[in-house]
């Protein structure tokens, strides 16, 4: 039987840094509400392991791959809104401008930003909910670590700590759309069945813009 959200919470989007678990969740989620997926999909940019080993040569080149690869998705999904149906992704369009702004040098980030302002109101939809997985640092880093992911292998743990405070950051100041902040340090939506459930029934609780859910609470 398909399950349902609150009335309205019809297009989710799953956020956080790498290791954070956010394509997991959103695959559970989409599981559980029989919704769409709209995935980053990493492995099909060909640029994102030499960027790895070499961030200043190949950055522009992976920002660019990932920006026209997510409005495409985007821009396909507003082509079906006549047959509207739960969308759930790992990635919101916005945070490219994070990514852009860690790696770019300045020249590159205003070439960047050209074609993301040109480009990004067509396809740019505001979720109903972001869901916002934070974890420490140490964390991510271990987690990276763990899965063992070859490309991953070359992320320095600088880059790691970097991005989680540049997250940090991002969503303190976002208010495009509803928040849900999760601490996931003791919380493993992938396995366990009562962590999932929990986070569902703490967004079908959730009432105001911006939400706080950690283990306990």
């Amino acid at each position: 039987m398909k399950n349902t959200l609150r009335t309205g919470v019809r297009n989710i989007v799953v956020e956080g840094p790498i290791g954070v678990g956010k394509t997991s969740l959103a695959r559970r989620l989409g599981e559980h509400l029989d919704a769409e997926l709209l995935l980053e999909q990493p492995e099909t940019n060909p640029f994102l392991s030499r960027f790895y080993q070499n961030q200043q040569r190949y950055a522009l080149q992976t920002q660019l791959f990932f920006l026209f690869h997510r409005l495409d998705q985007l821009h396909e999904r507003t082509q079906l809104q006549l047959f509207p149906r739960t969308v759930v992704s790992d990635y919101l369009l916005e945070k490219d401008l994070l990514f852009a702004g860690l790696t770019l040098n300045e020249d590159e980030y205003k070439l960047y930003r050209q074609i993301y302002d040109r480009l990004s109101p067509q396809a740019s939809v505001a979720p109903d909910l972001v869901i916002y997985l934070q974890a420490k640092p140490e964390t991510l880093i271990a987690r990276v670590r763990k899965r063992g992911i070859d490309m991953e292998r070359r992320i320095s743990d600088d880059y790691l700590m970097l991005l989680g405070e540049s997250y940090t950051r991002f969503f303190h100041h976002y208010d495009d759309a509803p928040v849900m902040v999760v601490n996931s340090e003791n919380l493993n939506f992938a396995d366990s069945t009562d962590d999932f459930l929990l986070l569902v029934q703490r967004i079908e609780s959730m009432r105001g813009r911006r939400e706080y859910f950690n283990r306990g609470d």
